[in-house]
């Protein structure tokens, strides 16, 4: 039996409200719980840091992978099962995808959408078909749902686009969705 991996995208700083640390830190839980690795962006700042800490603590596999750039803007976590360093952000997040079953996708900012757009955009064109969730801890995404609806609706996008992701609002429910897909 192989372990499962799932590759948490989220926010380098923990935002505006406390929902988003406490669903970073039970998430982090839940996969080490569940036996699953949790692969993310190695840093031990804001959400990343809660996920990893909390998965850890669980006794979890963690596997980071951060550009050189970004060991100390991002305060690398050296102390993971495996830590790796890449040249490139577009290393970076190939390294994740490619070493993961899943996505999940955090409350976070600029980088977690890059990363959530390249992942979708990925599947959109068949360079992978691993589920991607977003959790949609307190409504932080539900304007991302809307303009995801409106690209749809208004033709720059096919009606599969919106098909690939699946929106959770909690950890547990994220965990559910994870084993339906991944079994």
């Amino acid at each position: 039996m192989t372990v499962k991996s799932v590759c948490v995208y989220c926010g380098s700083r923990s935002g505006a409200m406390p929902a988003y640390a406490a669903a970073a830190r039970d998430l982090g839980r839940l996969l080490a719980d569940a036996g699953w690795r949790l692969v993310y962006g190695a840093g031990d700042v804001g959400l990343m840091g809660e996920v990893a800490r909390a998965a850890q603590q669980a006794g979890g596999q963690t596997f980071g992978v951060i550009p050189v750039h970004l060991l100390r803007r991002e305060v690398g976590k050296t102390d993971l099962s495996t830590f790796v360093v890449t040249e490139t952000m577009h290393e970076r997040k190939k390294v994740m995808i490619m070493n993961a079953d899943a996505v999940v996708v955090l409350p976070g900012g600029p980088g977690s959408l890059d990363e959530l757009f390249e992942a979708l955009t990925w599947r959109q064109l068949g360079l992978h078909d691993k589920p991607i969730l977003v959790m949609n801890v307190d409504g932080y995404w539900n304007p991302l749902r809307s303009l995801i609806e409106r690209t749809v609706d208004q033709g720059f996008a096919d009606a599969s686009l919106a098909d690939y992701l699946t929106w959770v609002d909690t950890p547990v429910a994220a965990m559910a969705a994870l084993r339906a897909s991944l079994s």
